[in-house]
């Protein structure tokens, strides 16, 4: 079975090796277990494995993550991989962003609505490994300004990067609100010690085709980054934050 990309999708992926490859997630499964996932979260009863499975609405927009299980694949001694990938629809919309900027971008920052830290205000952490650790926890990610980026290690030590958070540049001609909307819609594949990789890719406010699409995407994805593509994968499950995990490949 073959998923072709709808061509409004295919400006908006970046080229990547295989990236078209043949799909092996049985449309029929994935379409009922998006189903299930949303169902579950507005609170409505689903069946599972013959049992049913009474739903719950959260105060909170829950995130829909894909669980991966390698298989044929050794850690200690296989090639360790690593890659990221732009979704068509934005998985975490939530996620905060921090403007480290020059006086322009602070103020464009301030247009948008996004928080921003100047030169100054980062003098003001002195280095100090507790505040810029409580900054790196306050934020998803962060920008700087191109005159900012080289000073972060100076200004602020390693800790944003031992918090893997370390500043993605804006450049004077990106637009800030777009390259923004493209951190939130980038995941990242990245194989540590363990076999099982989790990223999101959704929320329950998205349409169930956005979910099958960004599925799909993320997993082809992940195949054309492993040695032995579709080989290497043992099982996939989909799941929202607080609800059961749903099978979609076997």
């Amino acid at each position: 079975q073959r998923f072709d990309l709808a061509p409004s999708l295919l400006g908006r992926v970046p080229r990547q090796p295989h990236r078209i490859m043949s799909n092996k997630l049985n449309s029929a499964i994935l379409d009922k277990a998006a189903e299930d996932v949303l169902a579950f979260s507005s609170g409505e009863t689903i069946n599972k494995n013959g049992a049913d499975l009474q739903g719950k609405k959260r105060n909170f927009v829950e995130t829909v993550e894909i669980q991966i299980t390698l298989k044929n694949y050794d850690p200690q001694r296989d090639k360790r991989f690593s890659g990221t990938f732009k979704l068509p629809s934005i998985p975490r919309p939530n996620l905060k962003p921090c403007m480290l900027g020059n006086a322009a971008h602070c103020e464009q920052a301030d247009r948008i609505g996004v928080a921003h830290m100047s030169v100054d205000d980062l003098k003001k952490l002195n280095k100090n490994k507790k505040l810029v650790k409580k900054l790196a926890k306050k934020y998803d990610f962060f920008l700087a300004s191109d005159n900012m980026i080289k000073q972060i290690p100076r200004l602020l030590g390693p800790g944003l990067t031992k918090a893997g958070k370390f500043p993605t540049l804006l450049s004077s001609s990106d637009d800030m609100q777009e390259k923004i909307d493209e951190i939130k819609a980038t995941i990242k594949f990245q194989m540590k010690k363990v076999m099982v990789l989790n990223v999101a890719i959704g929320n329950v406010d998205m349409e169930k085709q956005q979910i099958i699409v960004n599925t799909q995407l993320a997993v082809n994805f992940l195949a054309s980054l492993l040695k032995k593509q579709w080989q290497n994968i043992g099982q996939i499950y989909i799941k929202s934050t607080m609800g059961p995990s749903q099978q979609i490949f076997f």
